[in-house]
């Protein structure tokens, strides 16, 4: 039997790779256009992308390893807010998710959950947040108000090995919680409209959130009401223990960056593992495998574009290339698929060029490959993915009552 998975695409400038801003075929001005970010996501939705996540950084820089990243010149520098450009895309798009990554380091989990819950309602329940922990010198700089955190990663690569990195994670997870217990602040029914009596909301059916945590608190309830999937869908990148477990305790989703199947189904079964651990619910945490990718009618062609952008400006990527033709494309996405993935997570090298070959060649080969799981017209992402619509937790104590 064929393994079915859902295909989403990962959206960042001008592409995932560094040089991709001098081919021809971008659009470099129009970076920072809405007119940009418009016909991208409208095209991925249009193909029937089951969401598009979209990067941000809270420096000049972004996130890079790049030891020179501040002084360089060739790169592309500034963005667009992520949750305000998904916002101006609910209302132009008709299904695809849409994800903004968020940082929790810096901004409030108050003012992280008005927006997100602000984007549910504006797309009709297809909001998510790709929750990215802690922060760096830089970004401590630009706000200015806490000069803890990490410096980098430890040597070993681990994260397990830094306090400030594991101190990172749990902020994070507390921050998660936050946007959670905000959302279920206000029951689905607490808006009553009652135009005889003059009652427009049942106070009693809106709950302050209460949080208290090692990092901040919270006393009172969302100003937003809640939102069409009761909450927004979580999703985090993990590449180790620490972050497989946040993701596992705190995520809906989690994206992963297999070198292969092998590793893929080793990534898995970890994750899994975490997820038995740590979760006190029967919701199975979502996987996606990352994949770069960049896309020519030939092979030949394809390895010769890829050799322009690496002449120009070699990248260092977490994720696996693959580099070909659409064919070559769905060949390592029915590879992936085998490993229990339930979805891949396309990285364009180029936009738009490599997400034009996604939508016009990738999906049509993959759904006719069998290996598509295709659109069934429900109405929130949560349930398009197979998630069910959580219910607010102040109701159901008030059942258990």
């Amino acid at each position: 039997m064929t393994e079915k998975v859902h295909i989403a695409v990962a959206l960042d400038g001008a592409g995932w790779h560094p040089a991709a801003w001098r081919e021809p075929t971008a659009r470099p001005t129009e970076l920072t256009t809405a007119g940009y970010w418009r016909d991208l996501v409208r095209a991925a939705d249009d193909a029937g992308v089951v969401f598009a996540t979209i990067e941000d950084a809270l420096t000049l820089e972004g996130r890079t390893a790049e030891a020179d990243a501040g002084i360089r010149r060739d790169r592309v520098r500034g963005r667009l807010d992520a949750l305000l450009v998904a916002s101006f895309l609910a209302p132009l798009t008709r299904r695809i998710g849409l994800i903004p990554t968020v940082t929790t380091t810096h901004p409030e989990p108050f003012h992280l959950a008005t927006g997100l819950q602000t984007l549910d309602h504006a797309s009709l329940g297809r909001a998510g947040a790709r929750i990215v922990a802690g922060s760096s010198p830089q970004e401590r700089a630009n706000f200015g108000r806490r000069g803890d955190g990490p410096v980098g990663f430890p040597a070993s690569g681990h994260v397990e090995d830094d306090p400030a990195w594991q101190a990172a994670f749990r902020e994070a997870g507390e921050v998660v919680d936050a946007i959670r217990r905000l959302a279920d602040s206000w029951e689905d029914d607490a808006i009553i409209r009652d135009v005889e009596s003059g009652r427009f909301l049942d106070r009693e059916r809106v709950h302050n959130a209460d949080f208290e945590g090692e990092f901040f608190s919270i006393t009172g309830a969302s100003i937003v009401p809640r939102s069409p999937q009761g909450q927004p869908l979580i999703t985090a990148l993990a590449h180790q223990s620490i972050p497989y477990r946040f993701a596992a305790e705190h995520a809906d989703v989690v994206f992963i960056t297999p070198c292969g199947a092998e590793e893929a189904a080793v990534i898995v079964a970890e994750v899994e593992q975490a997820a038995a651990e740590v979760r006190d619910e029967p919701e199975r945490l979502r996987v996606f495998a990352d994949l770069l990718v960049l896309i020519e009618a030939t092979e030949a062609a394809a390895v010769e574009a890829w050799d322009r952008l690496e002449e120009r400006a070699p990248l260092a990527t977490d994720a696996h290339i693959a580099i070909g033709t659409a064919a070559t494309i769905v060949d390592e996405i029915r590879t992936l698929a085998a490993a229990g993935v339930d979805g891949i997570r396309l990285r364009p090298a180029r936009l738009p060029a490599d997400l034009t070959a996604i939508t016009e060649q990738v999906v049509p080969v993959a759904r006719a490959a069998g290996i598509l799981q295709e659109d069934d017209g429900s109405p929130t992402l949560r349930q398009r993915l197979g998630l069910p619509l959580r219910s607010s937790r102040f109701a159901a104590q008030e059942v258990s009552a």
